[in-house]
């Protein structure tokens, strides 16, 4: 079996459209390029001539530093696409809340839709073979994969899972190889289109929530270019929850306007959509001839997410090693891997935090915190660090545990919650 790096005249394939897939088969044709190589670079993608129909579960906030990834692979930041610069996250309890922001620190709003589409349209430019056809099963030989799409049959040297939590695309690969998806959380988005002269005033912060709730785990406010997103996870979240959320005081308060009863535009308005996201890591997200990158392989920011950045990221990081080290299972180990290892040793931290944040807000802890931040600036930068993902877990955490500052902390913490906590004056 030739496992080593992609020769000339070899075959990749990428199964899924999103920024993952796309980055990936951009990076494999610059390190073809480099190479001086000829590598068949081909893409499976169901949606790929939907267009802006077809409607994407992900809120479509791109973290940093995503600008400088693209541009790394030569695809130019599509800053036409942007409709908000989220400056801040207000962190919402039941009765108090904080305004979180760090100098420097700003995400970009945009319809995650055209995101795609930008994307797919850079992959094309760049010479990749894109097909709108969803891989239905998958053959694993010891010379080839052969790769069965609705429309054709391809023999690969590789292939790259860049399926995100589908579940036909997971249950696929699952049944050819050892791969296991990731346990997930299950989403609910919906959108509101609130009067144009509100959108014009509204702040470019995302809201953040913590409900006392046993059902839901967090939800979010998200604005954009003319209508706001409404997010929610938790294991078994359904419409109902979603319901029993938007009528949850705290979010009646930032969205006095809003009423699933009577929408202002019911064409348009609370058409709810439910999708996953990953909570742990895959187990075997690669193999001989096969790797997973993004939220296939489970790569993201435990907890909060980065998705897309870390997708663009994992991809690159896949494709370098598919390019210059192999496509064995060894060479994935033993680069691919590595390059992972920030995200991989972030797992144990964000799961502690997960579930630090669901028994803090069964508790109704979520107040005192708060009332804790508003006098301790370094609860304040921790906070956002963990709403925002701009830092990991890890490094969060190794900052708040020095004997010193967890000793304050906690001292601070019981005294206040000995009082009764009121809403901010």
């Amino acid at each position: 079996m030739n496992l080593g790096a992609l020769k000339d005249n070899q075959t990749a394939v990428i199964i899924g459209g999103g920024p993952g897939g796309t980055m990936c088969g951009i990076a494999l044709q610059n390190l073809a390029r480099e190479q001086d190589k000829s590598i068949n670079i081909i893409l499976f993608d169901g949606k790929a001539t939907v267009g802006e129909a077809h409607y994407n579960q992900c809120v479509g906030v791109l973290s940093p530093p995503i600008d400088e990834i693209l541009e790394s692979q030569g695809v130019p930041f599509p800053h036409h696409l942007v409709q908000r610069h989220i400056q801040a996250y207000i962190l919402h309890g039941a009765r108090r809340q904080i305004r979180l922001t760090e100098a420097g620190e700003i995400s970009f709003a945009t319809r995650r839709v055209q995101f795609d589409i930008y994307m797919l349209a850079q992959a094309r430019a760049h010479g990749v073979d894109v097909r709108a056809s969803r891989v239905t099963d998958l053959e694993f030989l010891p010379n080839r994969v052969n790769v069965y799409a609705e429309s054709s049959k391809v023999h690969a040297d590789v292939v790259f899972g860049a399926f995100g939590l589908d579940p036909g695309s997971t249950t696929t690969l699952a049944e050819a190889t050892l791969y296991r998806p990731p346990r997930f959380l299950t989403s609910m988005v919906t959108k509101i289109h609130p009067p144009a002269q509100i959108m014009a005033r509204w702040s470019n912060d995302i809201h953040a929530f913590l409900p006392r709730n046993p059902h839901i785990e967090f939800g979010a406010i998200t604005p954009k270019g003319n209508h706001i997103t409404v997010n929610l996870a938790g294991e078994y979240v359904t419409s109902a929850d979603m319901d029993v959320f938007l009528d949850y005081p705290p979010v009646r308060d930032v969205l006095p306007f809003a009423d699933p009863r009577r929408p202002v535009n019911p064409a348009q308005d609370f058409i709810y959509y439910r999708g996953r996201f990953p909570i742990s890591v895959a187990r075997h997200f690669y193999g001989d001839r096969y790797v997973c990158i993004g939220d296939a392989a489970g790569l993201v920011r435990a907890f909060k997410g980065k998705g897309v950045t870390s997708a663009c990221q994992t991809a690159i990081w896949a494709a370098e090693t598919a390019m210059t080290e192999g496509i064995a299972r060894e060479a994935f180990a033993r680069h691919y891997r590595r390059a992972c290892r920030e995200i991989l040793q972030d797992v144990p931290y964000g799961k502690v935090m997960r579930r630090l944040a669901i028994t803090g807000s069964r508790l109704g802890l979520v107040d005192t915190l708060i009332a804790l931040a508003e006098q301790d600036t370094t609860l304040q930068h921790a906070l956002f660090n963990a709403v925002s993902a701009h830092r990991t877990y890890r490094d969060i955490t190794a900052d708040m545990l020095s004997v010193r500052e967890a000793g304050r902390l906690l001292r601070d913490f019981v005294h206040i919650s000995k009082q009764s906590v009121w809403p901010a004056q």
